[in-house]
């Protein structure tokens, strides 16, 4: 038996997958003690079994955690006291970043802070240079002083990012050992081992950013683990990471940088499969819907868009990761989005939510704001006897005196009219954050299909399809919880890098091929080690490389993991060039060509494909009939279908509701819906 649970900002959701069959739960996401919120998932599905917890869990091998603790500390500021560490005559390294502007002409804007205040900023004296010689000895009584300095500012983390360490880490890996004799228990990280890439600012951020996270981390990984052993869980704790890949949560708590983005990268993952199955590889639009946020991506090609430009908050006024991604676009809009009236009288949804606490006004917690879930629940979408299963009975009436009091009368429209003018914003904002991955990137949104994930997800997901003209939709048996789905498809992963500079002109194969192999030797390890149970292992090669003179480099695959001689010199840069055209619609194969980071990313699979599948219920089909209002007919009779009962192929036409215990799917009017052979529900326009 494997768990997979995902701790979103309002639902804890878990997949429970023995052999070929899954169960879903959600429980209410505890912020304040995030592992309880996780042990109440476990309780709901040991309970479902008859079980309990610990006999429950005792027969679990495997638990694959995501989480948004990680990237919610950064963004309200809860992460360690952090000193930065730098070269002499560099303390403005993440000061001055990389320069560019969202906006060039807005001078209204703030300049952003530093990931560490200056007070906090300290430079070590002693330099390598760019061939890893030893210009000036490392100062070994200065940095002494400068720990004193540190331990009297109370700082709690520490990040160590020198120049050029990436060639000579001599320097770097002294001061680490000079902080473990002279700030013993304080946790720190070192740019080399971290990140060994090129670009500094990347690399100090990355630095700073994954010392910031690791008492939080630490003590939220080890608190988890311990507790899950405490409950009787004796199998593997793994953790979803950024790059869409599973590791080790010993591991993710020694570079909690990896957790970052842990929850949004497994959909894709699973949107991948997903479609694939049901609409035979079609390009796919995957949207997760959660409580706070709307997250898209694209896959085209059966490919996980990837991106290197990651960053924590707004581009060039956050700050970079300096790790490779999943591409994940989020917007303000999901179920506990709030709506209100600004001061011109003009209707907002988000960005505030309400979260898990208070929750939506309907919830009964204290929520006195109305939500897109309280909109859907005063128009029929949502039954308020059967949230959760009836696990959780809503107060219909309080959402509706809410949205009167807070929206609807500020407008001078009827509650439901209201109720519909909100969601009707929030499809606009859902649609605005697709069109910048396709629309604007060229890519026409007919010839992909929307997959829905989220418990919220079925609220507007057809209204979205049908305004961008996609080709479907498609709520998959596990849409309610697909990041925590996509974790049980994903692989065991890691990266290494290494820096070696050299050009086409007068390329260095030694040096080279002895990077490649070292690469080589340390994912062999890892796939010995973590990866051991793999039923297969897979090892990519890539290196970043440039035009001469160019300013930034591109990531190309290696067709072999050695460069012989010159055949497979010529094979590289014509992938080069082909990869340069793709990207920028242009090649210079008259150019010479740099290769600057050399890469190697080994993947252990540990299932086969995809995940397992919702039982069909048996017995006939079971249809309610409840008062729904639609934007197109106003109030009328509508067919509800429990989603569970549906036979496969059997089509459904809208309008109608279908429901489950974890999602409300809307089929509009003018629209049909049917269950695949597979378990998912399609809907066709």
């Amino acid at each position: 038996m494997r768990l997979a649970c995902d701790t979103g900002g309002t639902f804890t959701d878990l997949v429970v997958e023995r052999g070929n069959s899954i169960r879903l739960f959600k429980a209410s996401t505890t912020p304040d003690d995030p592992v309880r919120g996780v042990l109440d998932a476990l309780t709901l599905a040991a309970e479902d079994g008859g079980q309990e917890l610990s006999e429950f869990l005792s027969g679990a091998d495997t638990f694959i955690h995501g989480t948004t603790r990680a990237i919610n500390a950064i963004l309200t500021g809860h992460v360690a006291r952090t000193a930065f560490l730098t070269t002499e005559g560099h303390p403005d390294i993440l000061m001055l970043r990389e320069g560019g502007r969202m906006e060039p002409f807005n001078f209204t804007v703030a300049y952003p802070e530093p990931y560490v205040p200056r007070e906090l900023t300290f430079e070590v004296f002693g330099r390598v240079d760019a061939k890893g010689t030893i210009r000036k000895p490392l100062d070994e009584d200065a940095v002494i002083r400068t720990i004193q300095a540190m331990k009297a500012r109370r700082v709690e983390a520490v990040g160590v990012c020198l120049l050029w360490s990436i060639v000579n880490n001599a320097h770097e890996k002294r001061v680490g050992e000079l902080l473990d004799v002279h700030m013993p228990g304080v946790p720190y990280t070192l740019s080399h081992a971290l990140n060994p890439t090129l670009r500094e600012y990347r690399r100090a951020s990355a630095t700073v950013i994954d010392a910031s996270l690791k008492p939080l981390m630490f003590n939220y990984l080890n608190g988890l683990t311990r507790r899950l052993k405490a409950a009787g869980f004796t199998g593997r704790a793994l953790m979803v990471t950024s790059s869409g890949g599973i590791m080790d949560a010993a591991a993710v708590a020694r570079a909690p940088i990896h957790s970052i983005n842990s929850g949004p990268s497994m959909a894709p993952v699973a949107g991948r499969f997903y479609a694939a199955r049901d609409f035979g590889g079609a390009a796919a639009i995957v949207a997760d819907t959660g409580g706070t946020t709307y997250d898209v991506s694209l896959v085209r090609d059966g490919r996980i868009p990837w991106t290197r430009e990651t960053w924590i908050g707004q581009r060039f006024r956050g700050h970079m990761t300096g790790f490779p991604s999943v591409d994940v676009k989020s917007v303000g809009a999901g179920g506990g989005s709030i709506a209100w009236v600004d001061e011109g009288g003009l209707l907002r949804v988000g960005p505030q939510s309400a979260g898990s606490t208070p929750g939506p006004v309907a919830y009964g917690k204290g929520g006195v704001e109305p939500t897109v879930t309280d909109c859907s629940i005063i128009l029929g979408y949502i039954d308020p006897d059967f949230f959760l299963g009836g696990r959780i009975v809503l107060d219909k009436e309080a959402a509706r005196k809410a949205l009167k009091e807070n929206v609807a009368d500020k407008l001078g429209l009827a509650i439901e009219e209201a109720a519909a003018a909100v969601l009707a914003l929030t499809t606009e904002k859902m649609v605005g954050a697709i069109d910048e991955i396709t629309v604007n990137q060229g890519i026409d949104p007919s010839d992909s299909v929307l997959i829905g994930g989220g418990g919220a997800a079925g609220l507007n997901a057809v209204a979205v399809g049908r305004r961008l003209g996609c080709a479907g939709v498609l709520i998959p048996e596990a849409g309610s919880v697909l990041s925590a789905a996509g974790a049980l498809m994903s692989d065991i992963t890691s990266d290494y890098a290494r820096m070696s500079y050299t050009t086409t002109r007068q390329f260095d194969y030694t040096a080279v091929n002895g990077i490649l192999e070292d690469l080589e030797n340390r994912c062999r390890e890892f796939a010995d080690g973590p990866g051991g149970d793999a039923l297969e292992v897979s090892i990519d090669f890539s290196v970043e490389a440039r035009y001469m003179h160019q300013i930034w480099e591109i990531e190309v695959p290696l067709s072999a993991n050695r460069l012989v001689d010159e055949n497979d010199l010529d094979a590289l840069r014509s992938a080069f060039h082909q990869t340069h055209l793709a990207i920028f619609e242009i090649s210079d194969e008259q150019s010479d060509i740099e290769f600057v980071t050399w890469r190697a990313k080994v993947s252990c699979k540990i299932r086969q494909a995809g995940t397992g599948r919702l039982p069909f219920a048996s017995g006939t089909s079971h249809v309610l009939k409840r008062k729904v209002y639609f934007y197109e007919t106003g109030w009328q009779d509508t067919d509800v279908i429990r989603f569970e009962t549906m036979e496969p192929e059997t089509m459904v036409a809208g309008p109608a509701i279908i429901e489950s215990s974890f999602t409300t799917v809307v089929v509009d009017p003018d629209t049909k819906a049917a269950r695949t052979k597979d378990g998912g529900l399609r809907i066709t326009f």
